[in-house]
C-alpha cells in the first residue's frame, strides 16, 4: 500500500468528522529570546483566536490544528512547527469534481491586512503528522506560525493550543467576543520547510 494512502485517509476522516464552530482564546506561549541572528521582536502580526488541535488515539499518526487568523499586515502563513509531530504542514482541503482533495499548500496561504483568514476542519487547515505520542484532550501544544512579510522577512509567531475531542461548545464568534489569543510574535532568519 502506497504510503500516502494513510495520511490521505486520516485527513479525510479529520475533515468530515468536525463539526465547524470555534474554540475559546487561548492562553500566551513561554519561550526563548530571539536568536543572535534574528531581527529584533515584532509587534503582534497575527491575531488568532478560536484555536484548537484534535485530540488524537495511540496508534492515530495525525491530527489538525484550526483557528481564525487575522493579519495586521499583508502576511503569507509559510510554514508551521510544533514539538509534538515529526511533520507539520500548512495543508488544504476542497472538492474536485465530486472528490475531496487534500494537499499541502507549499507556498503558503495569503492573510490580507484586517481580513480573517479561517483555519477548520474540511478547508485550510494545520497538518501535524508522524505525531510523537498522542493528543491528549485537555492538554495543550505548542505550535509556531512561520509568516513572510511582504519584504519576504520571516518570522514566527508561537502560540499554546488547546487539545480537544470537538471544537469547544463556546465556539460562537470569538471575533463579537473581542477576545483573542496572546502570543509571541518574533522576526527570524530562518525557516524549516518538511516534507
Amino acid at each position: 500500500m502506497s504510503p500516502l494512502i494513510p495520511r490521505v485517509l486520516a485527513c479525510i476522516a479529520l475533515s468530515l468528522l468536525a463539526p465547524l464552530a470555534w474554540a475559546q482564546p487561548v492562553s500566551a506561549a513561554s519561550g526563548t529570546r530571539p536568536a543572535a541572528s534574528s531581527v529584533a521582536a515584532s509587534s503582534t502580526a497575527v491575531r488568532i483566536e478560536g484555536a484548537w488541535v484534535r485530540a488524537s488515539v495511540p496508534g492515530q499518526s495525525g491530527t489538525g490544528a484550526f483557528m481564525r487568523l487575522t493579519a495586521s499586515e499583508p502576511l503569507r502563513l509559510v510554514g508551521v512547527a510544533t514539538p509534538v509531530a515529526g511533520v507539520a504542514e500548512v495543508h488544504e482541503m476542497r472538492m474536485d469534481g465530486d472528490v475531496m482533495r487534500m494537499r499541502a499548500i507549499p507556498s503558503g496561504l495569503d492573510l490580507p491586512a484586517g481580513r480573517p483568514v479561517d483555519l477548520q476542519p474540511g478547508g485550510y487547515h494545520l497538518m501535524l503528522m508522524a505525531l510523537k505520542a498522542p493528543l491528549q484532550a485537555g492538554t495543550q501544544v505548542p505550535v509556531t506560525l512561520v509568516l513572510r512579510d511582504a519584504r519576504g522577512q520571516l518570522r514566527r509567531q508561537e502560540i499554546q493550543v488547546p487539545v480537544s475531542l470537538r471544537p469547544p461548545a463556546s465556539a460562537a464568534a470569538p471575533a463579537a467576543s473581542g477576545a483573542a489569543v496572546h502570543h509571541r510574535g518574533q522576526a527570524s532568519g530562518h525557516h524549516h520547510h518538511h516534507q
